[in-house]
């Protein structure tokens, strides 16, 4: 069988690597396409990953209109060539593709940006969400046990490396926070500020009290932050993340990595994420925060009471523990409903307790 996937973040790359490896190795073909994000082109060629680079996203309303287009005729291009049986993701542009050659497409979601769904849900076949609670999708929708992150972080496939402190000139034992800043171009963040350059500094100044800070930004450091900037390999973040004190920052992404590792997150957006709620509500793994000044300044309290805080690690080992008792190998779950399609489709609506076999 031959699969095609659609990046659009480089989150995206982690969610599919270990099907990709674990397709390959069963003697299947798996092919990316992808927009150059961010560090998605990186990331695709450290894991020796064929792909082919359609471009820059475009960042105005009308380059983003002109781009639905011109992306899906990129990939209708390539599909003709490729000839993939099956495409994944949760891009409007391979959905399209998939539609018009008749072929089925499954889609991965969790942001729950309605203006994107609305585009790509009457070309596919399923999307798969969490069970946390969400807006509904129709009849389409499957849900498991579980988060996105999952796809990568589960016990089954990752382990934080160690060698990672050594590379960043920290102790075994020694505190360190990790700030995320995005760039607030994507579709969805129209309206989004982010924290103020005034904030972030503040923040900056307050944790390094408790220990080293390492700022990942989307976007180029003001002057005032450059020398905080993290320097390390792409394909290293998740383990300097699993032994960090502290995750704070703008990311639904990285903060629900933390929370899956076992890290303290805190996560400020106006809209939110659904999954970082439930992190929040039933496992205490993240806070959620709006990007209101007062929330910022709270947020940063909330940090440093954190750090303050003795034996936080263990605690939210503990917690990470009960989470983990819910959840499934999201992995070994998709690996499953994309082998046995169509019919994973019927036993997944028939039988919500199916997907516990793969614990």
């Amino acid at each position: 069988m031959r699969y095609l996937i659609d990046i659009g973040h480089p989150a995206h790359v982690h969610y599919f690597k270990n099907f990709a490896w674990i397709m390959l190795n069963k003697g299947h073909e798996v092919f990316f396409t992808c927009r150059n994000k961010d560090v998605t082109i990186s990331l695709l060629e450290h894991y020796n990953f064929k792909f082919i680079n359609l471009g820059s996203n475009f960042k105005s309303i009308p380059g983003k209109i002109f781009g639905l287009f011109y992306f899906t005729f990129r990939i209708l291009l390539i599909a003709r060539r490729y000839k993939p049986d099956l495409f994944l993701n949760a891009t409007m542009y391979s959905a399209i593709v998939a539609w018009l050659l008749n072929k089925p497409h499954i889609a991965l979601e969790d942001t729950f940006n309605m203006e994107q769904v609305k585009l790509y849900l009457p070309f596919t076949n399923a999307v798969l969400t969490g069970d946390y609670e969400h807006p509904f999708l129709g009849e389409k929708e499957v849900r498991f046990k579980g988060y996105q992150e999952l796809l990568y972080l589960h016990p089954n496939y990752f382990k934080p490396d160690k060698t990672v402190l050594k590379e960043l000139n920290i102790a075994e034992n020694e505190s360190y926070v990790i700030l995320r800043f995005v760039s607030w171009n994507a579709s969805h963040d129209t309206g989004h500020k982010g924290m103020t350059l005034e904030n972030k500094i503040k923040a900056v100044h307050s944790f390094e009290k408790y220990g080293k800070v390492f700022i990942s930004s989307e976007s180029e450091l003001p002057d005032e932050l450059k020398s905080y900037q993290l320097k390390i390999s792409p394909h290293k973040i998740h383990d300097m993340i699993g032994y960090a004190s502290l995750l704070f920052g703008e990311s639904a992404t990285m903060v629900s990595e933390a929370a899956v590792l076992g890290i303290p997150g805190i996560y400020m957006d106006n809209t939110g994420r659904y999954y970082t709620l439930e992190q929040e509500e039933n496992y205490g793994l993240c806070y959620n925060f709006s990007e209101s000044l007062g929330d910022q300044l709270k947020a940063i309290e909330l940090g440093i009471s954190l750090l303050f805080k003795a034996d936080l690690k263990k605690e939210w080992g503990l917690r990470r523990t009960q989470m983990m008792k819910d959840k499934i190998d999201v992995t070994e779950l998709l690996i499953w409903f994309v082998e046995s399609w169509p019919e994973s489709f019927r036993i997944m609506k028939e039988d919500k307790n199916f997907q516990n076999r793969f614990r």
